[in-house]
């Protein structure tokens, strides 16, 4: 907002600080100065008002306020007295008539007979030149001036070229052509202010060609207006026009205002273009605005600021605002008045953001809090939760985020039991009909949609399923990775069986072991490639690969494998702390032995004949190959086993006698043969 340094001294007797100096002390009471420029005669100051202070600041007098609350300086008023024809009466020359009080709370007009239309005088074009206003003619000038001094727009119409004055919504179709020539189109959501028939101005915004003042004009109707922010945000949206005046309507102004700036306008037409004003004003104002008054508690002030601040500093700031204190409880209280044009005062904490403000940030100390910090209780299940996806994240996979619905396809190709499924009353999409009853289904789904552009996918997702029992609907939390090759070199149930171990002994979970499972004809799991994990008795998982006749329903074209954990059981066995085990310091031996099975033989029952026939100095067995070709009942199964001690180095003679008592072991099981 433009400011004239001029027109801000002249509400002042003694000399305000220069430009400079006054910027500086604007900028300390939380007004930003953009600008400060020289002009022929006078100073321009650009200054950044905040939306909430536009109601008083966005004008002269506003912010000549605020340089007298902050310098401490008088403020002084200057007021007309107007010339009246005492034998003309206003209300028997002009009719007046709001249609829509609503969008219009008050509406003031005043008459001034025989004036004489001219230029302004030098000192008020310059005024109006440094706030960037153009110089027309004595009558607009003087309402445009006054509208930089009070901040209340006011027009003028040429009393001789209409009737009445109507302010009314437009109707569908209506036109006006603007001071400007320029014709908008109007419809019923814009107000406007009429003769009776034809538009004369668009309501707060800009004025209209056919009651314009000219060197011919000879008796005026002045208007001092006020009209709701959002009907002229509204119009002024709708034609795509902004003005000084629009812009100071949609932010808010006071009612009582009109009135105040109205008898200014009168005074300075009559200085500039003489004639006189018919007795009284119309004023239609059927619902007055009276001033707020907000209890303040001064105990609370003091303790808001942080600071040690007087009973008697804090009604000296409240009063240098122009806020009235009607009552004092002794010390304790204030009841404070607030004037009509601060429309950004509603609570005590306004109240006391003022006597900060004009206080001083700057004298306000910084203080150390006093209060302990404690710590947050640690939220377990976040904790784990972000474990558990570095871990993943860390060894190549990539966390999924799916929508928690699937859709009645994916329930029938998944063979889900319907009833048990939470359905959605409206659901966004047919895509999207029931809650999820697992992760897999979606997770499959991606795997899918990827597969054309990857030939691996290692994804994980850690999210919630649902369940409807007894007319509830219940929520889980579940841990689902999923890997799918095109050219797979190893087999995915082991690749991801060693996924799980590593999760596992990263989370400190031991005793885990892996249990046969049998699917029915109606899983997706592989008949032979799949398990349930378990520590002791109790079930934390599963993990199987899915069969190649369910992925080819899902069009797949890949193998794919699925370890599913609930993270709930997790979260609770999980441990921070694992077992730590020294590495040793003595060499580890190799050897290799494969070994011919029926083709229904598990790995993992060779390898826990492996590890039994081995004992304690087995550190680990891997299967490195898998052959099925030699005959249609018979697969031969080769696995490296290291032997390490933590004691000594193994001799050749000691290794020998342990891989010949493995052999032993494994060849008391009828139909199998250590190869050699």
């Amino acid at each position: 907002m433009i400011f004239s340094y001029n027109l801000l001294q002249s509400f002042f007797k003694k000399k305000l600080p220069k430009p400079d100096k006054l910027a500086e002390l604007l900028i300390a009471h939380s007004f930003e100065v953009e600008k400060i420029a020289k002009t022929d005669n006078d100073w321009m100051m650009d200054i950044d008002v905040l939306s909430n202070r536009a109601a008083d600041c966005f004008s002269h007098l506003g912010m000549a306020r605020e340089c007298a609350a902050i310098t401490g300086l008088k403020l002084i008023i200057k007021k007309y007295d107007l010339i009246e024809d005492k034998k003309m009466k206003i209300n028997d020359l002009l009719s007046l008539e709001v249609k829509d009080k609503e969008a219009c709370p008050r509406y003031t007009a005043q008459i001034i007979n025989k004036i004489k239309v001219g230029s302004s005088p030098k000192w008020l074009q310059q005024i109006l030149e440094t706030c960037g206003l153009k110089p027309i003619n004595n009558i607009v000038d003087a309402a445009n001036y006054v509208m930089l001094e009070t901040g209340q727009p006011l027009h003028a119409f040429d009393f001789d070229k209409i009737q009445s004055i109507v302010v009314r919504r437009a109707a569908k179709g209506e036109k006006i052509v603007s001071l400007d020539n320029e014709k908008y189109d109007l419809n019923e959501n814009i107000l406007i202010i009429a003769d009776g028939k034809y538009p004369l101005a668009i309501a707060g915004i800009k004025g209209g060609k056919r009651a314009e003042i000219s060197e011919t004009t000879r008796n005026i109707i002045l208007e001092a207006a006020n009209f709701d922010y959002q009907a002229i945000r509204t119009a002024s949206r709708r034609l795509k026009l902004k003005t000084d005046a629009s812009l100071r309507f949609e932010h808010g102004l006071d009612p009582n205002l009109a009135g105040f700036a109205l008898q200014r306008l009168a005074g300075l037409i009559q200085e500039t273009a003489k004639g006189k004003a018919v007795k009284n004003t119309a004023d239609i104002y059927p619902q007055k605005i009276l001033p707020k008054k907000i209890k303040l508690d001064l105990n609370y002030v003091q303790k808001l600021l942080g600071i040690d601040i007087t009973v008697k500093e804090i009604i000296a700031i409240l009063k240098s605002l122009e806020f009235k204190i009607i009552t004092q409880n002794q010390n304790k209280e204030l009841m404070v008045e607030i004037p009509t044009f601060r429309l950004d005062i509603n609570i005590a904490e306004d109240l006391i953001e003022e006597v900060g403000r004009l206080y001083g940030y700057e004298n306000i100390k910084a203080v150390f809090p006093t209060t302990a910090l404690i710590p947050p209780h640690r939220n377990e299940e976040l904790f784990w939760e972000n474990n558990i996806k570095d871990i993943l994240k860390g060894i190549g996979f990539c966390e999924s985020y799916n929508y928690s619905f699937i859709s009645a396809e994916q329930v029938k190709a998944f063979s889900f039991e319907q009833a048990r499924l939470p359905e959605i009353k409206n659901p966004a999409s047919v895509e999207q009909k029931y809650l999820r009853p697992g992760l897999i289904p979606n997770l499959l789904k991606n795997v899918e949609k990827n597969l054309d552009y990857f030939d691996e996918i290692k994804i994980f997702e850690l999210g919630k399923i649902f369940s409807r029992t007894a007319g509830s609907v219940r929520e889980k939390k579940m841990l689902t990775t999923v890997i799918a090759q095109k050219r797979s070199k190893t087999e995915q149930f082991h690749q991801l069986k060693g996924i799980a171990d590593l999760l596992l002994n990263r989370l400190g979970i031991a005793d885990v072991w892996y249990n046969e499972y049998q699917p029915s004809s109606k899983d997706i799991w592989h008949s032979k490639k799949c398990a349930e994990i378990k520590i002791g008795d109790k079930k934390i998982g599963f993990l199987g690969e899915i069969s190649p006749q369910f992925l080819s329903v899902l069009k797949i074209k890949a193998k794919a494998a699925v370890v599913n954990f609930d993270f709930h059981l997790l979260k609770e066995i999980a441990l921070e702390e694992c077992d730590y085990r020294p590495i040793s310091r003595f060499p580890a031996t190799i050897r290799d032995i494969a070994v011919l099975v029926p083709k229904t033989i598990k790995i993992i029952d060779v390898l826990n004949k492996i590890n039994i026939g081995g004992g304690k100095l087995v550190r680990d067995v891997d299967v490195f190959d898998i052959y099925e070709g030699i005959s249609e009942t018979k697969k031969n199964l080769a696995f490296h086993i290291i032997y390490q001690a933590d004691d000594r180095t193994l001799t050749a003679k000691e290794v020998d006698k342990i891989q010949n008592n493995i052999i032993t072991t494994l060849e008391k099981t009828p139909e199998w043969e250590v190869r050699k």
